[in-house]
């Protein structure tokens, strides 16, 4: 086991690290990482994820944005057993490095609440170069992952997750698990790319159709989709054009998002 370090969690980075040898026993479990895997950690922090994740691998990448945190895990591991990127993980370009080791990325973390949502949508754009992910996250961000249509938890972020992956809500982690404990619940999520030809919806018309419907999403959607279509097309396309965006499923979403493309043709 790695050895104490008195490290202060820094608020800018959103650190909360994970102690609980329960849950990182059920997280490495729901991984089942195999030697050649590759795999990239988010956020490894004082390396209680890593470590046992190193046991099953033969190399782990990490990426850590906290210097002195980068410091310990170089002093602590080799760099061919651990692999340190030390830069912003919302910066970091995981279709470069898929491309450069010439295989598909596993993705793990506890992730930094402060990040969380927006480096979700990053992964939906490498999704094509990813096996799954593995991710703890703030309990309420979860729900809005997986919420399903016509729940008050379904948003922008359900849809262009369930677009781009299978979602799957794995345990829940309570705040006496990390240090300092945070002041909300956790919970681990798994996502796993959906094939390719299930996705080929243009992504930019389908996230521009999501992001108008739930600019507003008090209001109708012949009011917020107004300048994309009109209450006749939305008839048409067999959307009623007084429901409001959480009410849409995907295949509705994906039926307009075919619409906008077709249009651009």
């Amino acid at each position: 086991m790695p050895q104490p370090f008195a490290h202060q969690p820094r608020k800018r980075f959103g650190q909360h690290f994970l102690n609980d040898q329960t849950i990182l026993a059920e997280m490495v479990a729901a991984i089942a990482p195999q030697p050649d895997d590759t795999l990239v950690e988010i956020g490894p922090g004082l390396g209680a994820l890593s470590e046992p994740l190193l046991a099953r691998l033969y190399c782990l990448h990490a990426i850590e944005i906290d210097r002195d945190l980068a410091e310990l895990l170089r002093k602590r591991y080799p760099p061919e057993r651990l692999a340190l990127h030390e830069c912003d993980a919302l910066k970091f370009d995981f279709v470069q490095l898929s491309r450069q080791l010439g295989a598909p990325l596993r993705i793990a973390g506890n992730l930094p609440y402060n990040i969380s949502t927006p480096l979700l949508f990053r992964l939906v754009e490498c999704a094509a170069v990813l096996v799954d992910a593995h991710l703890m996250l703030q309990k309420e961000v979860v729900e809005r992952v997986v919420a399903a249509p016509g729940t008050a938890s379904c948003s922008r972020l359900s849809v262009m997750m369930q677009y781009r992956f299978y979602c799957e809500w794995l345990l829940d982690v309570t705040p006496e698990s990390f240090d300092p404990p945070p002041k909300v619940e956790s919970a681990v999520l798994r996502l796993s790319p959906r094939p390719a030809e299930q996705c080929a919806t243009d992504f930019n018309a389908l996230s521009l159709l999501v992001s108008a419907a739930f600019g507003q999403r008090r209001k109708m959607l012949r009011n917020t989709l107004r300048g994309l279509f009109d209450e006749a097309q939305l008839d048409a396309l067999g959307i009623n054009p007084t429901s409001r965006a959480e009410s849409l499923s995907i295949a509705d979403y994906l039926r307009l998002a075919c619409e906008l493309q077709n249009r651009a043709k």
